[in-house]
């Protein structure tokens, strides 16, 4: 047996100098993650995605007949807005289109001070906007969508609201909550480019190592006690 416990005990040293600052990073990122409501890194304290339609079906006058010819193999229609503006958006399988609700036509991106001003609408705390940046492809935060607006506020959690520069629709939330349950994730699951490959071989083979070190340590376990009953018997 003890040709067993020797080869385990070394590899249960080995494994566990290698191990140590990763199982450290997985139990942290466990506590951490664990201890934020999801709500919290969604950003739902901090705006809303949606607002409540102001307007009724009344005041959709545009023609649904004129609006829908212009749009192949449409699947849904929604009433919605955009600030001040009513909107029909035609939604088929493959795309979506947003016209005007009262004149029927398409509806044009939104500027730059719009695109500002339904940021801030979608606000539900007291802050200011600090920036308002469009950007041809967005950060990896954002999914690396394109087409998209960067509206930053002065608040404590530096939220963010990126917003479709089609329509103007708040596309997602972001702040300091989120990055910093972004950064456990990642080293919970040890991607450290995209954060989103959960089955990544790095991930895999610390997980293997860290069984192979449970494993010596049981056996190490097994002697101390095999050791402690031989000298009471013994004494």
């Amino acid at each position: 047996m003890k040709r067993i416990f020797k080869p385990a005990r070394k590899l249960h040293k080995w494994l566990g100098y290698l191990l140590a600052l990763q199982i450290l990073a997985w139990l942290l990122g466990g506590l951490v993650m664990s201890a934020i409501p999801l709500e919290k890194v969604h950003g739902k304290h901090l705006a809303t995605r949606t607002l409540n339609n102001p307007f009724t079906q009344t005041d959709y006058v545009a023609s649904l007949d004129n609006i829908t010819s212009q749009v192949k193999n449409p699947t849904q229609i929604i009433f919605e807005n955009f600030l001040t503006t009513p909107l029909i958006t035609v939604i088929s399988k493959s795309e979506q289109h947003s016209f005007n609700g009262i004149t029927g036509r398409p509806f044009e991106a939104p500027t730059k001070i719009q695109i500002t001003e339904n940021a801030k609408a979608h606000l539900l705390i007291n802050a200011e906007p600090m920036s308002t940046i469009f950007l041809k492809q967005g950060s990896r935060e954002v999914g690396y969508k394109k087409d998209i607006w960067q509206v930053q506020f002065n608040d404590t959690f530096n939220t963010t609201l990126y917003l479709s520069a089609n329509n103007g629709k708040v596309v997602t939330i972001r702040s300091t909550i989120w990055r910093i349950f972004d950064f456990f994730w990642m080293l919970h699951i040890m991607d450290y480019d995209q954060r989103e490959d959960f089955n990544n071989p790095l991930l895999i083979s610390f997980s293997a190592t860290s069984v192979l070190f449970c494993l010596s340590g049981v056996m190490l376990l097994i002697q101390s006690f095999r050791v402690k009953r031989l000298t009471r018997i013994r004494n």
